[in-house]
């Protein structure tokens, strides 16, 4: 099977394409640089995503706080994710840079806050 790609890892956006064949991908055509077969590769067997939400935040000048994951997580596993940070409140003061939900799903990845927020 063949899937065409526009790699997002420098700003050259070139077109990819990419051959799979048993869940392995045997072949990547278009790319400028070794990241475009690397983003194939990842792209066509296990997408990942970066995961930006809010969550509930009292003592703030703000009823939420945004976070984001540190790095991607498995693109699968975003549903559950939100799922899980969903539940989440702290308490202000925050600042950014703080985990807010520790090692998310076991995947290693921590939540932080991507902004400070200081207490009211």
């Amino acid at each position: 099977m063949e899937k065409e790609l526009i790699c997002v890892n420098c700003p050259v956006g070139c077109r990819l394409t990419v051959t799979v064949e048993n869940d392995t991908v045997t072949n990547v055509t278009g790319n400028n640089c070794p990241r475009g077969k690397a983003y194939a590769e990842s792209e066509c067997i296990r997408p990942e995503r970066i995961l930006t939400t809010t969550v509930r935040i009292t003592g703030g000048l703000h009823r939420v706080l945004p976070v984001i994951s540190e790095r991607e997580i498995p693109l699968d596993q975003i549903t559950d994710a939100m799922d899980a940070v969903r539940g989440v409140q702290v308490k202000a003061p925050v600042s950014v840079g703080d985990v807010i939900v520790e090692n998310i799903l076991g995947t290693g990845v921590n939540i932080i806050a991507s902004r400070s927020m200081e207490s009211v």
